[in-house]
């Protein structure tokens, strides 16, 4: 079998969440499955290192597709040519983009719908082209990939897609996350909070993360006197003025620490050493931090919406993601009940066991076969 893949997303050292997805599953995919022939199409040259074994054929595919125009010219006009050529049984699109003008077999992964109910989160030509194309891509596709029931529901609604062509597709974990013992926290902590505990936050610095009202609730939760910081790990590239205003009004601003884009390295360390876990974004497909958290044996504050309490289960403490004095509460009870904290480490831990990149591999693979029934 020949299943050409679109991993235009798999950069060196720029894997983003969906390129993650991609890179995670795959490189378990093809080497499970020698007898396959897999090619891998890539808008740009690619790093070797994505060429994950014998039974992967890369293909570079013009233009570098980055803006709605080009992604029209790379999937409607580049990718069929490609495909045309490979002759392929399926076409896979870890990403969601699909091409209308092929007619090979296809499987988008379609994370989640934030586009629809959030248009304003992105700029308005990739809003368009995302609102515009994705219905087209759901009801062209011979079946879809997603990654939590929540998200399946929302897109069988949305679209008119029936449920039982749709598979639940869960995000995995990196093996990389565990506990630190107490001397890593502390050095970690003496590196990036002068010594003091920290509430953590991992992401995209996004408006749909909540980025101001975690920060007006850490500034009431401040008010009990516990000598925490607030260390948000993403890029700041959102950044908005409603942001800066609530950063500017803040009375324990100072205590608030920005660290931008980190390594892997760093990444472990700063969520293994966090007193908490803050993820009360007000939308989510998935939500990788909590996952990561729980294997960190760290607790988690995340919102009630969306899929979040269907990724968290009883593993952490669920809150309105719209009111600041909910999310304050929750850090001021983390911070004070230490029995709580080890129930939830002890929980999450727990929790954590039922997503890992595995599972995903195979439950991607079970998708495709059921595609190609």
């Amino acid at each position: 079998m020949r299943i050409a893949v679109n991993t235009r997303l798999l950069l060196k050292d720029k894997l983003e969440g969906l390129g993650r997805f991609t890179h995670e599953t795959l490189k378990l995919m093809v080497a499970q499955h020698p007898e396959h022939e897999f090619y891998f199409l890539f808008d740009r040259p690619f790093d070797e290192s994505f060429i994950y074994a014998d039974n992967v054929t890369p293909v570079v595919v013009n233009p570098p597709a980055r803006h709605p125009v080009l992604w029209h010219v790379w999937f409607e006009m580049s990718v069929p040519k490609a495909l045309k050529r490979i002759q392929p049984d399926l076409f896979l699109s870890p990403d969601g983009f699909l091409s209308l003008k092929s007619h090979v077999k296809s499987l988008p992964v379609i994370h989640d719908l934030n586009f629809v109910h959030n248009p304003q989160d992105l700029a308005k030509s990739h809003s368009w082209f995302y609102n515009r194309y994705f219905p087209k891509y759901a009801k062209k596709a011979a079946r879809i990939a997603t990654v939590s029931e929540y998200s399946k529901q929302d897109i069988s609604k949305q679209y008119g897609i029936e449920e039982s062509k749709i598979d639940v597709v869960y995000n995995g974990v990196s093996e990389r996350f565990s506990p630190l013992d107490e001397s890593e926290i502390e050095r970690v902590r003496k590196t990036w909070s002068d010594g003091w505990p920290y509430f953590i936050f991992v992401g995209s610095i996004h408006q749909r993360k909540n980025i101001e009202r975690m920060l007006q609730a850490f500034d009431e939760f401040k008010k009990t006197d516990q000598p925490h910081k607030f260390i948000l790990v993403g890029n700041r590239k959102w950044w908005t003025p409603a942001m800066q205003h609530a950063l500017d009004t803040m009375k324990c601003k100072e205590d608030v620490v920005f660290t931008g884009r980190v390594s892997d390295a760093d990444l472990n360390n700063l969520m293994g050493a966090a007193q908490a876990n803050v993820y009360v974004s007000t939308f989510e497909g998935f939500g990788i931090p909590i996952i990561e958290a729980f294997q960190s044996g760290v607790p988690v504050i995340t919102s009630n919406t969306t899929s979040m309490p269907e990724i968290a289960g009883d593993a952490a403490l669920v809150v309105d993601p719209f009111s600041v004095s909910c999310i304050a509460e929750a850090m001021t009870s983390i911070a004070e009940d230490e029995d709580l904290r080890i129930r939830l480490i002890q929980k999450g831990q727990e929790r954590a066991k039922q997503f890992t990149w595995q599972q995903t591999a195979d439950l991607l693979w079970d998708s495709i076969s059921k595609t190609l029934q």
